[in-house]
């Protein structure tokens, strides 16, 4: 698959599955843009460009109204294929860009050991927003928008008796997204997100997944360890807010 063809695919994916944030608060839909206010002062409450097409200066507006009736700087993601064309039209708008995530994807084929560490699939969403923040250091409240929303699998790795690491994986249209990686700061260095990382590919093999997909941030750990995992840079995640 081409490498646009590919990101076209993610940024689909990533379009669909981000509504099931809105499902508490609203959803809207402007040509290509799924916008989400999910509750108050939440990162969520964004706008996800899907596909191919480009929002017109029409849907544009209808996205910026949406995001004023909830009290929220427009906010929007984009992948790196359709950025040189709708730039332009953000910077006349008033845009800048906020954050840059690197995108990896993996073809679910040819995939890591699991490892030994005991991983178990989480059913209280409450207790693993709590270990998940935790390991973030705080931002409860985005960990448990992330574990409630539908269609979310959530995983905690344990070591020593105790919970050491969170992981979180959502499958949309045969791509495997993951995130909610978080690691408790007494289990660091130990390969617990490297196994959990290898859990999830294979659990995404059993749903149905050919492809994974996950956001790191440039030169850190989780960088370092999709790429041993065999995921390739595939594109940018361009985030823009209207200042």
């Amino acid at each position: 698959m081409h490498v646009t063809e590919l990101l076209e695919r993610v940024a689909l994916v990533e379009a669909q599955a981000h509504a099931r944030y809105g499902l508490t608060g609203a959803v809207g839909y402007f040509g290509p843009l799924t916008a989400v206010y999910a509750a108050p002062g939440l990162v969520l409450n964004t706008a996800w460009h899907g596909g191919s097409g480009l929002p017109s200066s029409e849907d544009l507006n209808a996205f910026e109204a949406f995001s004023g009736q909830y009290g929220q700087a427009p906010t929007l993601h984009l992948l790196s294929h359709a950025a040189p064309t709708l730039l332009p039209e953000l910077e006349r708008r008033g845009y800048v860009l906020t954050s840059m995530p690197h995108l990896y994807t993996r073809h679910l084929r040819d995939l890591p050991p699991v490892g030994d560490f005991a991983i178990l699939e989480e059913n209280d969403p409450e207790q693993w927003a709590q270990w998940s923040a935790q390991g973030f250091g705080g931002g409860l409240d985005i960990m448990q928008a992330v574990a409630r929303a539908p269609d979310t699998q959530l995983y905690t790795a344990w070591l020593d008796g105790q919970p050491a690491a969170t992981a979180a994986m959502s499958v949309t249209g045969g791509v495997a997204a993951l995130h909610g990686t978080s690691t408790l700061p007494a289990f660091r260095g130990r390969g617990v997100q490297t196994a959990l990382l290898a859990w999830r590919l294979h659990q995404a093999v059993e749903a149905g997944a050919d492809l994974a997909s996950v956001f790191v941030t440039p030169g850190s750990p989780s960088e370092r360890n999709v790429a041993r995992a065999g995921f390739a840079l595939t594109g940018l995640r361009l985030t823009f807010r209207q200042s």
